[in-house]
């Protein structure tokens, strides 16, 4: 991990300030990968289409992006994906490459990506309620996009996985759509940044102190640090974890957000619920994707697709999913 995290470009290991948040998200939008519906279609492999439904009131529409294997019947059970970018970057198209190779593909799953809106364009609860929006709309759209309303697993990374335990305690409190588990991966849930993990790991990887506080302010503005902010603006501010869909919570040792993860799945625990819990010796944050072979890496994929696997069987999947060799 550390020969991989020494490998990145130094300029994206520079804190990310209020003063150069714009110049940031610029970089990124042009240099993070943004496939083509037909390069996601990976030579007639998947089917993939761009959706566009109707966002929160008063807003625009949100973009969700629809891929799922090619010549798959259904109703399949769908898996309705956040990605991740502190809340200031990152696009729903660029995770989908390896989304579907490791679970879509070997699962027979469906996927809907979200292209929630980033901070500080717009402030919570905007990015949660474009998210929300499409898991209504998909929910209620069931059948005319070949899935099962019964077997839909919300999930994402970073800050896809804080949206992702947002959205589920926003559903679970309006009675919205009840998801069958939530796949939370290294998840952005603590906006106090006063864990210990968060202050031991502060520039280990790609991460500091100074960034999650910038994103966090991006994300909240004149909330931060407000002692009414509701747990669905950061999931660890909640005190009834009850009624929570099963969670598969995975964090590094050597990441920021290790703490938050750990007590976030206690929380789940100590409330009920089900929860399995992965912290993975010596993974930093995205250390998937910085080190894709590392042994490790290829533990932590195995886990993830076995705890999906067992969750969907457990559903009964109405239909034969791929072998895992598939």
């Amino acid at each position: 991990m550390a020969a991989a995290v020494d490998a990145v470009d130094p300029a994206w290991r520079e804190p990310v300030t209020p003063e150069n948040l714009a110049d940031r998200q610029a970089r990124d939008a042009a240099s993070r990968p943004r496939p083509t519906v037909e390069e996601l279609r990976a030579g007639g492999l998947f089917a993939v289409e761009e959706l566009r439904v109707p966002g929160p009131p008063g807003a625009a529409d949100v973009t969700l992006v629809s891929a799922r294997p090619a010549g798959l019947g259904g109703p399949l059970p769908l898996l309705y994906y956040m990605h991740g970018g502190a809340m200031v970057m990152g696009n729903a198209r660029s995770v989908l490459p390896t989304v579907l190779r490791e679970w879509a593909l070997p699962l027979g799953l469906a996927v809907l990506s979200v292209e929630y809106r980033l901070a500080p364009g717009v402030r919570y609860p905007e990015p949660l309620e474009d998210c929300y929006a499409g898991l209504v709309w998909a929910a209620g759209h069931a059948a005319d996009l070949g899935v099962d309303p019964g077997r839909i697993v919300i999930g994402g990374k970073s800050a896809g996985g804080g949206l992702a335990a947002a959205l589920a305690l926003l559903a679970r409190d309006r009675g919205g759509p009840a998801a069958l588990g939530q796949i939370l991966l290294s998840p952005m849930l603590d906006d106090s940044l006063a864990t210990f993990s968060s202050h031991q790991m502060s520039g280990i990887d790609m991460g500091d102190l100074v960034s999650h506080e910038t994103a966090w302010q991006a994300y909240h503005g004149d909330l931060r640090h407000s002692a009414d902010l509701p747990p669905y603006a950061a999931p660890a501010r909640a005190t009834d974890l009850s009624g929570l869909p099963p969670a598969y919570v995975e964090v590094g040792s050597a990441e920021m957000f290790r703490d938050e993860g750990v007590a976030y799945a206690g929380g789940i625990w100590q409330a009920g619920g089900q929860a399995e819990l992965h912290v993975w010796s010596g993974a930093c944050h995205h250390f998937d994707g910085l080190a894709p072979r590392a042994a490790v890496t290829q533990d932590a994929r195995d886990a993830r697709t076995r705890w999906l696997r067992r969750l969907l069987a457990q559903a009964g999947t109405g239909q034969e999913t791929p072998p895992a060799e598939a």
